[in-house]
Parts: structure tokens; sequence; C-alpha cells
């Protein structure tokens, strides 16, 4: 019975040492050398994916290229904000409900080459530029003095990351705006500053919802200096407006503190016989308690116009801020309130986010001026509220799936074996928790069932290749599709995270946007072209028109063609290259861009030669530099770069100012070089260089801009391009360089080196 006994425990003895042995087997398979092809596999793919998502933000985000118009890096401002990027614009018309935006009644100003002026007039890089760091400026309400107007607005501070009350002067109508500093900063955020006069004093009344009052200020030193005169209520009451009608004052405002209120869909009012109080609630208090859609909540001051008085509101339906609805109120009385919504468009870009109100507007303030018309401040914004948080989490679920594919491939090709640690596991294998060898773990630590969970886990990477075996047709698919997936997956998180809004903004230059018209010249055979450019090209933040140049052919209808801005199609009576600089009196604009219908480029590369064309508007300013030496042959721009310079611009891609460039070109002093044009069907663009180099004398004439990588020319998908027989096409070229060098003299004597610019644009 003792020899059973003792065979019973050998056999399980040895039972328990060849299941142990066997579990080690498995445990160690995750360990050792297994352990090193992990790490190495890891380290390919992750450096695999970390070299191209770097470099694709090197080129779409370069970091030596430099945005002069806006902060230095070193600055606190204009940083994004998960609260939008408001700035302000500005609208002039004979009644509130006419207003059109300053770009459409050509408003120009010489000393910021503004020519015309464009909204917005006021952005986060007019306050932190003068002084006053800000990352969006929100809530514009004037105060009116003769002929002087001051802005007060809601200034986001980039380091308390609250609102303070800026203010602003303008002495030309809201054209142009000095900051000139915090009128009011306080210890919590502070918005809407309401500003009025009453009985020889300038109080402010601006929200101050966070401490639960709504208090009043009066101007000590105006516009600067305010005193905190009293608390008018102790309701946290936000957007908050007075309006004065039959004997007493009316206090309008939402107060989103109380049960049950309907957050930016709640309205009350109070009233007193003074701005100072004592107020007392409405009798159908709250007047709106319902949708976010209603416009109850105020969008700025209220108004008097033809005997009505006028409510401003703001939709908040879809976001807030959506936009700006105006109400008329027909009863306000103690008992009684009722309105009516009227109608009111205020003109919207229909660029999106590439305008800087093209997303939402949320205030709007209207005043007379002296001279009887009209002037509306707005803000806008080209993003919605939340964006950066949606984009920057939108970014890391995108890395997060590059990585998930990783730890995929990993599986498939059997290099990662396990999803949890292994010693997670051990004691599922185990014959006793008291094992000396597998003892590495303290008991209790890990539940029974969360240890099952974890081994079945790591039944997943041996089950997805019995699933997806990579040497199946199916299996090379998923192989050949999980690294470039994950590799697109890395640059759009990438994209998200560093890559901003998407928004293409305007390069203001002293303070103001401006805007030019876009001329191209075409025919029928390139419709399709056409079609491709103006849907592109007319989304660019400051192209104000479109004109198509048609030589050749039935023309198409500008309802053809998908476009935000005003398209016009002129049709030539023969077809001539010298057609594309023939004077065009309904130009509105001083800057031209000349640009060919088979060049795509990027509107930040328009937006560039635009700012770049504004400090010299004297020059052509183009993205395809040629030089021209002595031998009077041309050539690419390879030979340019070979010798360090160029001394000409191309005219398919190039500014230019359409009185000076369009008069010189038809001059009397240029018919024999328009001739040659005609004869050789060619080198236009190589005529206008020669003339502006013999007009500018010693000057600098010509000034480049460098394009993107990735512009793309169009001519090379199809057969009717000038140039598609690059050798004849480059023989005619030098026949026009030696003829317009007899008629107007040479371009081998002047030459302009790359990199002069210190924001690195023309490198």
């Amino acid at each position: 019975m003792m020899e059973e006994t003792a065979e019973i425990i050998g056999k399980s003895s040895l039972h328990k040492n060849v299941h142990n042995h066997n579990r080690y087997r498995y445990l160690s398979s995750y360990g050792g050398s297994s352990s090193v092809r992990r790490f190495l596999f890891f380290v390919s793919c992750f450096g695999l994916y970390a070299l191209v998502a770097l470099t694709y933000a090197w080129l779409a985000f370069p970091p030596h290229i430099g945005r002069t118009d806006h902060v230095s890096t070193s600055s606190l401002g204009c940083r994004e904000d998960n609260e939008g990027s408001w700035s302000v614009g500005v609208y002039y018309g004979d009644s509130p409900f006419t207003l059109k935006p300053i770009e459409t009644v050509n408003v120009w100003r010489n000393e910021s080459a503004a020519w015309p002026v464009a909204n917005p007039v006021l952005t986060c890089a007019s306050l932190t530029n003068s002084g006053f760091p800000s990352n969006f400026i929100a809530d514009p309400f004037l105060y009116v003095q003769g002929d002087t107007l001051y802005l007060f607005f809601e200034n986001k501070n980039p380091i308390t990351l609250q609102g303070d009350i800026g203010v602003a002067e303008s002495t030309d109508k809201g054209a142009t705006w000095k900051p000139l500093g915090i009128a009011l900063d306080e210890a919590w955020h502070l918005s809407f500053p309401f500003v009025f006069n009453y009985n020889g004093q300038i109080y402010m009344m601006p929200e101050s919802s966070q401490i639960g009052e709504l208090r009043l200020y009066r101007a000590i030193n105006f516009p600067l200096t305010w005193k905190l005169e009293k608390v008018i209520l102790q309701k946290p009451l936000v957007d908050s407006t007075i309006i004065h009608h039959q004997g007493n004052y009316w206090l309008l405002g939402s107060d989103h503190s109380s049960f049950g209120t309907k957050k930016n869909g709640q309205l009350e009012i109070w009233y007193s016989t003074t701005p100072l109080g004592p107020w007392k609630p409405h009798k159908k208090n709250p007047i709106y308690n319902g949708k976010r859609n209603v416009g109850a909540r105020n969008g700025g001051r209220g108004f008097l116009h033809d005997g009505n008085l006028y409510r401003v509101g703001q939709d908040c339906g879809e976001n807030y801020g959506k936009r700006i609805r105006i109400f008329k109120i027909e009863t306000l009385s103690k008992e009684e309130y009722k309105e009516v919504e009227v109608p009111f468009d205020l003109e919207v870009p229909r660029k999106g986010r590439n305008s800087w109100n093209g997303v939402r507007q949320h205030h709007f303030e209207v005043r007379q001026l002296s001279s009887g018309g009209y002037v509306g401040l707005v803000d806008g914004d080209r993003v919605t509220s939340g964006d950066l948080f949606h984009r920057v989490l939108l970014g890391y679920a995108s890395l997060a799936g590059s990585i998930t594919l990783v730890v995929l491939l990993g599986f498939l090709l059997g290099v990662v074996n396990c999803i949890v640690p292994s010693t997670w596991c051990m004691n599922y294998y185990a014959g006793k928790r008291t094992d000396a060898l597998f003892n590495l773990e303290t008991d209790g630590f890990f539940s029974e069932k969360l240890r099952r969970m974890c081994s079945r886990l790591n039944r997943v990477p041996p089950f997805l290749r019995g699933l997806v075996k990579p040497s199946s047709r199916l299996g090379r698919l998923a192989l050949g599709l999980i690294l470039p997936v994950g590799v697109f997956l890395s640059c759009l998180g990438v994209s998200y995270i560093y890559g901003g809004s998407g928004a293409v903004e305007p390069y203001t230059f002293k303070g103001h946007a401006s805007q030019f018209t876009l001329a191209t010249m075409t025919y029928d055979a390139r419709l399709w072209n056409l079609k491709m450019y103006v849907k592109h090209y007319s989304r660019c933040a400051s192209v104000k028109e479109i004109v198509v140049i048609w030589n050749k052919g039935h023309p198409p209808e500008p309802t053809e063609l998908d476009s935000a801005v005003p398209v016009r199609i002129r049709v030539e009576k023969r077809n001539s290259l010298n057609n594309r600089f023939s004077i065009d009196p309904l130009i509105t604009t001083r800057a031209v861009l000349e640009l060919d219908d088979d060049i795509m480029m990027s509107c930040d590369e328009i937006e560039k030669g635009f700012r770049v064309w504004r400090e010299h508007p004297e020059r052509l300013v183009g993205f395809y530099p040629r030089y021209v030496d002595q031998s009077m042959t041309y050539s690419a721009e390879k030979f340019a770069r070979s010798h360090k310079g160029y001394n000409m611009i191309l005219t398919g891609a190039a500014f230019m100012d359409v009185g000076f460039a369009f008069g010189l070109y038809q001059s009397e002093r240029a018919r024999l070089g328009r001739e040659f044009v005609d004869e050789q069907f060619n080198c236009e663009d190589v005529l206008l260089n020669f003339l502006y180099a013999n007009a500018s004398g010693s000057a600098k004439a010509v000034e480049y801009v460098r394009p993107s990588a990735l512009v793309l020319d169009t001519s090379k998908f199809s057969g009717v391009a000038i140039s598609g027989n690059t050798d004849q096409h480059y023989r005619k070229r030098s026949e026009c360089l030696r003829r317009f060098s007899e008629l107007y003299g040479t371009l081998s004597d002047r030459r302009w080196e790359f990199g002069e610019r210190r924001d690195g644009w023309d490198l």
C-alpha cells in the first residue's frame, strides 16, 4: 500500500514538474530574445511613423516661415483659445438694416497700403502689437464724442485667461483703430461693456456674473479710468443692456444660475426710474426660458430707428453665438412685453473658416454718425466654441489609432504574442499559489477572474494569426494596408494637434487687411481648369472678385462656376495675349493678381504674396523667378538658383498695381512690344518685366515669394498649354529677350539675391 502511495505521489510530482516546465516554457516565450525583437519592432515602426509625421509637419507647417503681420513668437498674445478667435469688423449704411462691410464701400488708406480696407479692423494682433496681450476681442460697444469713436470690448487676457475691458479710438469713422489700453481689469471675468451717458456722466455696466453681481462703474478720467459706482443687482446676469423707454429704464439680461433655467435660452426684464436703481422684476419674468435658438440672450445694445425700438439677440441653436437676430419691441410695460423678429441679414462671406466671421457672429452695435449715416460694429469668429479641444481630442485619437495598428501588425507577424504582461496570468497556470518558482506577486493582488481575463486576452494574438494568415491573400492585403493607414493616421494626428483650425487668414499690414482682384485669361478648351480654379481661389480670404478674360470660344455663364465671390467674364473681341493687361475700369482694387488658370497653389501662398506686394506696391511680386544674363537665353528657375539671384518674375503668378502696370503696358512706348507679342503669341509677361525695369531706373523692380512644394501645374494633364513644347517655347522666349532688350534696354545688369527677407519667404 505504501509503495502504491509512493508511486502515486511520484507520478503526481512528475506531472506537476512537467506542468510547471510547460508553463515556464509558455511564459518564457514572452521573454528573452523575443523581448529584444519586440523592442526593435516597436522602435522601428514608431521611428518610421515619427519620421513621416515630422517630414509632413515640416512641409505643411514650415518652422522657418514666419507670419510677419502677427505677434512675435515670444509674445503672449494671439494664442489659440478654446473659446474662439473673435475679432471685430465695421459696416456702413443709411440705416441699421442696410449696413454693408467696409470693403464694399471702397475705403482706401495709403499709410497701410489698404486699397481697400477690409474687415476685420480690430484683432488680437492689433492689441498685442500695441502692448496689450490678447487672445481675442469681442462684444464691441461704441461711445461717440463728436467725430471721435471709442470702442469698448472684451479682451481675452492670455495670462489670466479671463476677460478684461479694452478700449480703442478712431477718428476716421471706424476704418482705423488705435488701441488705448485696458479700461477695466478686475480679479474676475469681465465682458459685454455696456457704456452709456446719464446726467452728464459716463457709465459702464460690464458683465461680472462670475461673482454673482451686476456692477455699475463711472468714468473718472474717460476712457481709461473707472470707479465702482454701485452694485445695482445681486444677481449673476449675463449680457445685460439698459433701454430708456417712456420715462423708465429697462434692464434686460439673462440669469443662468436659477434651477430649471435653459442656458442661452433665458431672458429677464427689470425696471427702474434711474439706471442707478432700485430695480424691480418684470411681472412676466422670465420672458424667455426655452430653446437656445430663439434669440433670448442679448447680442448687443438695443436701438431706436424710425420711432421703433429694437432688441438685439443671439441665436445659440447650433453653437454658442451662431448668428445675430433683431426683434422689434411692440409692447414694453411693467405688466407686458411683446416682441417680433424682423428680417436682418448682414452680408457674410461664403468662405467658411477663411473668413473672419465665416462661422459665427454674436454681437451687433449700431450708432448714427454726425454725418447722418450709420456705423455698425460686429464681432465674428472663424471657428466654433470648443474647436481647440475637439481638434486636440481628434489628434490624439488618430495617434492612438496608429499605435493600435502597430500592435496589430506585431500580432500578425508573430512579433507580439501577448496583450498584457504574462506575469499577471501566472497563478492561473500555477499549481499552487505558494509555488516558490512562480511566487512573484503578493497574494490577493489580482483576483482569479482578472487573471483568467488576462489569459484570455493573451489568446487574441494567436487567434488573429490563425484568422488572418500573413501568407494568405487576405493576410497580405491586411499587412499592405496597415502601414500606410498608420502613416496616414500619424500625419492626421499631427495636423489636428499642430496644424491649427485649418483656416487661412490674411496677412495684415500695419493693422489693416485688404483685398485684391484675381484675373486669369482662358478660353473654351480649358473650361474644366477654370471651374476648379474658381472654386478654389474664390475661398481665399483676400480675394474680392475674379475677372475671367475670355479669349476664344463660347463663354460660360457665371452661374456655372462655384464661386464664393463675384465672377465677371470679360469677353474679348480677338484672341491676344495682350488682353491680359487691358485697362479695366470696373476693377475696384488697386492690387491685381494675374494667375494662370493651370496653377493651383494654397491660399496661404497667395496671401503671403499679397502681403509682400503691399510692402512694395511699385514692384512686380510673384512666385516664379528667372535670371536673364548677357546671352539673352531664356532658362528655367534652376538657372536663377545656380546664379543665386533673379531679375525677372513671370506674370503667370504675380501681383501688380493695376493702374501702373496696365497703364504702362498699354502705353504708346510699349506698342512695338505688344506687336511682337501678337506675332509670337508669347512673352506678354516678359514684356511687362522689361517695362517695369525701364520705369524703375536703378530701383528694384521685381520681388520673389517662394511657393511651397505642393503647387500643382494642371497644364501637365492637358494638351492645350502654349508651353507644351518646352524647346520651342524657350526658343520663342529667347527671341523675345533679344527683341525687348533692343527696345527697352537689357536686364542682365540687374540681379537680386534670394533670401534677402528676414521672414524667409524668398529663400
